[in-house]
């Protein structure tokens, strides 16, 4: 069967840390390794709980601002710093809305509640017809139920899907439930891979 639908991972595929710089001064800062810090911001039972939305992203900023003992106000800069070295792949975005012409294209994101207004701050939400975010719909990857949430929301059968993620425990998740799995190194290799996949439908 042929390809229907196109979705794609945000963290670590669409935005990516480039520059590890910031992280690293602000775990400096807190005498801490980068490790360290990133375990506090994403490894805890608050991130966790962030991600299927029992708290918001804001609730989880104040459990990393006490673990670092710092004033609750400080959280916007310490998180703006913590995120200082991740861009947005405006290329990778482009190459989405071509495939728009052809394809159904979608989100499937662990995420905070904060991400669907942070994407739409950037503009680009218009790139996906439908995104399915873990703090949204209370549940994560690689757990089957998110994936057939949004096989259902565009309204395609797990055989006419491919999903790229740069977590291989992702990628197993979605194959699990029949979707063809790319794992994400960097944008050419990837591209390619889906290109092969896509080439029989004309691209």
């Amino acid at each position: 069967m042929s390809i229907r639908a196109v979705f794609f991972d945000l963290g670590g595929v669409i935005l990516r840390t480039e520059y590890q710089a910031p992280r690293q001064r602000l775990a400096e800062q807190f005498g801490m390794d980068y490790e360290d810090i990133e375990k506090i911001v994403f490894g805890g039972a608050s991130a966790a709980h962030a991600s299927v939305g029992q708290i918001t992203e804001e609730e989880h900023w104040q459990t990393v601002m006490k673990a670092l003992k710092q004033p609750a106000s400080a959280y916007e800069k310490i998180r703006d710093e913590f995120f200082g070295g991740d861009i947005i792949d405006r290329g990778l975005l482009e190459f989405l809305r071509s495939l728009k012409t052809k394809y159904k294209v979608g989100l499937i994101s662990n995420a905070w509640s904060g991400l669907r207004a942070y994407i739409e701050r950037e503009k680009f939400a218009d790139v996906f017809d439908h995104m399915t975010i873990s703090a949204e719909v209370g549940v994560v990857k690689p757990e089957a139920k998110i994936f057939q949430m949004a096989l259902d929301q565009l309204q395609v059968k797990a055989n006419e899907a491919v999903f790229i993620d740069d977590f291989a425990v992702n990628i197993e998740g979605c194959e699990k439930v029949g979707i063809k799995g790319i794992h994400f190194r960097d944008p050419d290799s990837t591209l390619r891979q889906l290109n092969k996949i896509l080439a029989p439908a004309g691209v």
